[in-house]
């Protein structure tokens, strides 16, 4: 009988922890994620608007991949913590953006980090 108790409230408190860890994961990550894919949206609007004014067929192909890379992240599902090919299309997102950056002849570095920047001098 105790080992059966036991057992019962081992199980119980072992769920709730999984719960309460597992919602500080996908927090954690999720946030990530947003920050990313946040990133290649503001860059992505930012060369729109500077290329906007070119006419030339070198840029209209750039801002065709920009804008290619925009309708990529508008259709992204923020939304949908469930959607299977969550990873799928977020690599894809981040092999327009280092295409993007090529055409651009930019370093295609984004950094995620929760460490503080310092200042030097």
């Amino acid at each position: 009988r105790f080992h059966g108790e036991g057992y019962q409230e081992g199980y119980a408190e072992g769920s709730h922890a999984g719960v309460v860890e597992g919602r500080r994961y996908g927090l954690l990550h999720g946030a990530k994620i947003g920050s990313e894919i946040g990133c290649y949206l503001g860059f992505a609007l930012t060369w729109q608007c500077l290329l906007q004014k070119c006419t030339d067929e070198k840029n209209s192909k750039k801002i065709r991949a920009l804008d290619s890379l925009i309708g990529m992240i508008q259709k992204f599902p923020y939304e949908d913590p469930t959607y299977d090919k969550l990873q799928e299309d977020l690599e894809k997102i981040r092999g327009k953006f280092k295409q993007v950056c090529s055409m651009l002849n930019i370093q295609s570095d984004f950094r995620n980090s929760t460490e503080r920047s310092s200042l030097t001098f």
